[in-house]
């Protein structure tokens, strides 16, 4: 072999085993220590006694509680009736949505995907600003109760529910129904029959995955719930802040895991079932919206108005009242450091810090999410190798597992010594919110590069590029644009990030979600409006954030830059 011939394969080798060394190694550090290091350590915190030793009594004890049974069954229920809510709205939602065509279709479908990206104390807020006192109903009395909780849950997740199903019906072969009615079956015994049945798996999947945002609800129950409803979740912040029980509040976390991992499970089974029982086509053409649809789109339509659109329209309107005035002095306060005794500076530096967080916490969440992103996506031979890769896929995904308020918990009675010692450092709160994102990171940039024809990276290496030169020139133009998206979505959700942060928030590094639940605990008018003027404030900056997602997605769209 040529000199120049041996150099240049050295250097490639060389090149793919650094690669593999930064695409697994980092990644694979940076969760042991961010991630499984903090949630061991917490699961051991209920097993084991202040001596080390293996000690069941504290769960025993917590467990024994009447009151841990109550918070346990009051968050299966409402999170259970939750569920069924969505489910039972998502049937019309979807077919009207998804499967008939009308003016402003588009409109509509987008405005039932802000609720599922809206921060949990913009919701929160929301909500007890129309049900809470001096709300336009009021006189139900909802306030501070399940039935109020339960209606943002709803808020929230029946977007989930609607796209889960709806994407499934609209693949659905139509040859099935074809056929039932060439046999006289009518539309009701048809959809009964034929098409409920072949719906179930996403229903189950839907199911799944919205009783795991229902139970892992914090934010929301912190501020519609307060004092008289509670979750496990909220159970686990009052334990700890409030009554520095810190083995009590392992064990509920160790109970939450559970609960969690049962939803998990359920909702893969759901996607397997669904994946091996239905021959799917593509799309189906939407039909144009006939008289047998209305009841389903005049239904689907109150509920976006009065469900959706209602509370957030009212939100704003309140941020610019106060004492029943019109006035702008909510937002003026915005910018006063002197103007609410429970923040050490304003509003709007607390606004500040959120997206300087939200920034560092996205660049992290970024690099870790591409590592693994590249290296899950390359096409081993050897059937070893690949269920290595598949199994490091998995284990990048446990995060979606944990709720952000046990993340951050873990963080509080973990990374508090060495040769982890975080305690009072600045960069606590990013790297809770960066584990808490990169789930999602991963999985809007996996699937575009598993979608790259290998043929294309074939012909560039015949043509003589290395390994980085492929990965730049046939991949890096889809990393970029799916890393743009995935980046979007991790600085819109730590924005509003709110379980972790809760308990790694220091006075003088408030972020905006935090200031503005303190903001609510003061009963002052002033305080209140601006706690509605941050919540705006807060939803224009996740909205906007989110926009961006969705001009980069049809700029892509439309440039067929997108697979």
């Amino acid at each position: 072999m040529p000199a120049s011939k041996f150099r240049r394969h050295f250097t490639d080798s060389a090149v793919v085993w650094l690669g593999w060394f930064l695409g697994i190694g980092v990644p694979v550090v940076f969760l042991a220590v961010f991630f499984l290091l903090p949630t061991s350590h917490l699961i051991a915190r209920g097993f084991v006694s202040d001596s080390g030793s293996l000690d069941f009594t504290g769960l025993s004890e917590v467990l024994s509680r009447s009151r841990t049974w109550r918070i346990i069954w009051q968050t299966l229920w409402m999170a259970l009736v939750a569920t069924l809510v969505c489910l039972v709205l998502a049937l019309p939602g979807a077919w009207t949505l998804y499967r008939t065509r009308f003016p402003g279709r588009a409109l509509l479908r987008g405005v039932v995907a802000v609720p599922f990206v809206l921060p949990s104390v913009v919701v929160g807020v929301a909500f007890r600003s129309v049900l809470g006192p001096n709300g336009p109903l009021e006189w139900l009395g909802l306030d501070g109760t399940a039935t109020a909780i339960i209606l943002g849950m709803v808020f929230f997740n029946f977007s989930l529910a609607v796209r889960t199903v709806g994407n499934l019906w609209v693949r659905l072969d139509p040859r099935t129904e074809q056929a039932a009615a060439a046999l006289g079956a009518g539309p009701w015994r048809r959809f009964f029959t034929v098409t409920l049945p072949r719906l179930l798996p996403a229903f189950a999947a839907a199911g799944a995955m919205v009783f795991l945002f229902c139970t892992t609800a914090f934010g929301l129950v912190l501020i519609l719930g307060g004092s008289r409803t509670g979750t496990v979740e909220t159970e686990i912040y009052f334990l700890t802040t409030g009554l520095l029980d810190l083995r009590s509040a392992a064990v509920l976390s160790i109970v939450q895991l559970v609960v969690i991992a049962f939803s998990l499970w359920l909702g893969a089974r759901a996607r397997r079932w669904g994946a091996s029982t239905q021959k799917l086509r593509t799309d189906v053409s939407a039909h144009p919206l006939s008289r047998a649809d209305l009841p389903a789109f005049f239904l689907t339509v109150t509920v976006i108005l009065g469900l959706i659109v209602f509370p957030l329209t009212h939100l704003l309107w309140r941020s610019l009242h106060r004492s029943g005035a019109f006035t702008f002095a909510n937002y003026s306060d915005l910018a006063r450091s002197d103007a609410a005794r429970v923040l050490r500076g304003s509003v709007l530096e607390s606004a500040w810090h959120s997206i300087e967080v939200g920034l560092v916490a996205t660049l992290v969440a970024l690099v870790v999410a591409l590592g693994i992103s590249v290296v899950t996506t390359r096409r081993l031979r050897g059937v070893w190798g690949r269920r290595a890769l598949a199994g490091l896929d998995a284990l990048f995904m446990l995060p979606l597992g944990v709720s952000a308020v046990t993340v951050g918990f873990g963080f509080l009675i973990t990374l508090n010594r060495p040769p982890v010692d975080l305690r009072g450092s600045w960069w606590l709160i990013p790297l809770a919110q960066a584990m808490v994102a990169i789930p999602l990171v991963v999985r809007v940039v996996t699937p575009v590069l598993a979608s790259i024809d290998p043929r294309q990276r074939e012909v560039a290496a015949v043509l003589g590029a290395g390994p980085a030169r492929v990965l730049w020139s046939v991949e890096g133009p889809y990393i970029l644009r799916s890393l743009a998206v995935g980046g979007a979505f991790a600085f819109a959700m730590s924005l509003g990030e709110f379980g972790a942060t809760a308990f790694l928030v220091r006075p003088d590094s408030t972020t905006l979600p935090v200031a503005i639940y303190r903001l609510l605990s003061l009963p002052q008018a002033q305080a209140q409006g601006m706690a509605l003027a941050g919540s705006a404030l807060l939803a224009l900056l996740s909205g906007g954030v989110m926009a961006l997602v969705e001009g980069l997605s049809d700029r892509r769209a439309s440039t067929g830059g997108g697979r």
